[in-house]
């Protein structure tokens, strides 16, 4: 029996349609995904939106998260509060590559108000269906945490 990937999402009221979007893609494709709001493009404080995804992924129930908001920024620098996230703020294709090559990002993070709707769900397929390459790599993200990670 195949293991789904579970993927937790979020965002605030600037990140919305391309949340709902992207959660329908990847529920369509097969994932199991957890949608912890927003829930409409009402205003609210992404911090609220960032958090459960971020615990459900440092506490292994998910094993990606993707956030959205307006430039992407305020869900990554509040999703890499949490010691065992390594959130990355990808715009191309290649920088979501890279991001789980070399840093094992766990998760995705994206500015629906600068980037094409198209483009996103593209950056969203290649940074989960990407391995992390480990080697030389493991050593450099064993030092990004400011305690050990057990």
């Amino acid at each position: 029996m195949e293991t789904k990937v579970h993927i937790a999402i979020g965002s605030d009221h600037a990140g919305f349609a391309y949340k709902e979007a992207i959660r329908e893609m990847l529920s369509e494709e097969g994932y199991l995904v957890n949608d912890f709001g927003a829930f409409s493009t009402e205003s609210v404080d992404y911090p609220d939106f960032v958090h459960p995804v971020a615990n459900s992924v440092g506490n292994k129930i998910a094993d990606f998260g993707v956030l959205v908001c307006g430039s992407g920024q305020g869900v990554a620098i509040t999703a890499n509060k949490h010691q065992a996230i390594r959130a990355a703020l990808c715009w191309t294709p290649e920088i979501a590559e890279l991001s789980r090559l070399h840093n094992n990002a766990n998760v995705l993070c994206l500015a629906e108000r600068f980037m094409k709707l198209e483009d996103v769900k593209k950056i969203v397929r290649i940074f989960l269906k990407t391995p992390f390459e480990g080697g030389r790599h493991s050593r450099r993200v064993g030092k990004i945490a400011c305690s050990p990670i057990k």
